[in-house]
């Protein structure tokens, strides 16, 4: 290690307000809600890791290999992603040592300054291996080492880190073709930790998905089902979805490319499922089915009570030739314009008002926080506002999210905060994050004498524990 490397270190005021008054608030703010348990209702965790409870290989495959927050910023400024061991599409690997693929990562570290990822990594560093010195090429081995090392203790397997970030409730979300295995061996293990799945049909509900076919077909194996017809193709899913729901789920999940519903008729929708399984859809037929098998599964809601979550308005795989070799998940998503008002009334019109019935919506155009999301959410009693997502998931784009949808939304129309993310030892850093700038956020509304400090405390206690819990139905 450099003796003459910098310090690595977390003020303990980092993100609430510079003006003296308000951080003094903040601060009082922030102390009750810090511990609480941490409630993640919607994530992409492996449940494998907490099924088999193994050690994590090596720094490598922990921290960089699933994190595509982490490798998009490097392949932006021009590293290979086989330098850095990402597995391509096929299964395969470049043959790189991990240690080789630390000391890129840690070289390109100064390129994370002021982002998210620098403040949940250097969280991680610091709070989770004790770290002290900051990562860079000089530092590369030494933090490659501790963590390493750490990882091979029992301390740092999966369960008893699962217990030290204090997580009550983890969700991970799988395909309807996954059998859940792992899920019911955590069930099985009488380890009480509480690893919930969710339902996640993309690849068998969207005609353009690149495995629909394959999917499908194994989606009617699985079941025992005629998928190939509407009504059986309708009953698999049923059945999927109780089974998910005897393995914990209570939500559904949905990443469609736009927020388009339908309510077609029976007629109507079993034509157009016909053209789809017949390989004969175009794209807005494709974009059809999509808006009517939104409003098919708020139907299955109704009777099943899990919770629908809706992520659109993303260009899936966007770099073509990323997409080949490397396939999905690899960095090259990006935002589009999403418009809900009209796109939802379809669904709204039939479910919208039914007390059985809830929807999470989440965006990543943020132009219509304030124009469409806050005013339905504020409306509909069915709607709920999912937090600042993905690329917005960061101290900025929370403040954004929390100005622009308060007046017409409030609080409670929210469902607190979701990390959403694959990089499980980053969870407690983004809740932290989340935490402490709601903090900053109520702090100023008690500064201008908007609401109490007494009712800040409850609205802080909300957002970080009760409101989650109660929107997911935990």
């Amino acid at each position: 290690m450099n003796l003459a490397a910098q310090p690595l270190h977390l003020h303990p005021d980092r993100l609430l307000p510079a003006e003296a008054s308000q951080r003094d608030i903040a601060r009082r703010l922030y102390a009750q809600v810090a511990a609480l348990p941490i409630i993640s209702p919607h994530g992409h965790t492996d449940p494998s890791w907490f099924a088999g409870n193994a050690p994590f290989a090596n720094a490598t495959e922990l921290l960089l290999v699933p994190d595509h927050y982490v490798f998009r910023m490097l392949y932006s400024q021009g590293v290979d992603l086989d330098r850095l061991g990402i597995p391509r599409a096929d299964g395969s690997r470049a043959a790189v040592d991990p240690r080789s693929a630390w000391r890129v990562f840690a070289e390109h570290f100064h390129l994370f300054r002021g982002t998210p990822s620098s403040m949940w990594l250097n969280h991680v560093f610091h709070e989770v291996f004790g770290l002290r010195v900051r990562l860079d090429a000089t530092t590369a081995d030494y933090y490659y080492d501790r963590i390493t090392a750490a990882l091979e203790t029992p301390a740092y397997r999966p369960r008893a880190l699962f217990e030290r970030f204090g997580i009550e409730v983890i969700a991970t979300t799988e395909s309807p073709l996954d059998p859940l295995e792992h899920h019911a061996a955590i069930r099985d293990s009488g380890w009480t930790g509480r690893v919930i799945t969710a339902y996640r049909p993309d690849a068998v509900i969207d005609p353009e998905h690149e495995q629909f076919r394959d999917a499908l077909h194994q989606f009617g194996e699985l079941t025992g089902e005629n998928v190939f017809g509407w009504e059986g193709y309708l009953r698999a899913h049923r059945q999927r979805r109780a089974f998910f729901a005897s393995r914990g789920a209570t939500s559904t999940d949905h990443g469609h490319p736009s927020a388009a519903t339908a309510n077609l008729s029976d007629d109507e929708a079993r034509k157009l499922f016909s053209l789809v399984v017949a390989g004969r859809a175009d794209a807005a037929q494709a974009e059809l089915f999509r808006a009517q098998m939104l409003t098919e599964m708020a139907k299955m809601s109704l009777d099943d009570g899990l919770v629908m979550q809706l992520h659109p308005g993303c260009f899936r795989n966007h770099n073509q030739a990323l997409f080949a070799r490397y396939g999905r998940d690899k960095g090259a998503d990006i935002p589009v314009r999403t418009e809900y008002v009209r796109a939802l009334k379809p669904l709204l019109d039939r479910c919208g008002n039914d007390p059985r019935f809830q929807l999470i919506l989440f965006t990543l155009d943020e132009s219509n926080y304030a124009r469409e999301l806050a005013p339905l959410a504020g409306h509909y009693p069915s709607l709920l506002l999912g937090p600042a997502w993905w690329f917005h998931d960061a101290p900025e784009g929370m403040w954004r999210f929390r100005e622009q949808t308060l007046s017409s939304g409030g609080f409670y129309n929210t469902v607190g905060f979701n990390d959403d993310t694959r990089a499980f030892l980053s969870i407690p850093a983004r809740h932290d994050v989340a935490r402490r700038v709601d903090c900053a956020f109520l702090a100023k509304l008690v500064a201008e004498h908007r609401m109490d400090e007494d009712e800040a405390m409850e609205v802080a206690t909300d957002l970080a524990y009760r409101l989650p819990k109660q929107a997911y139905r935990l």
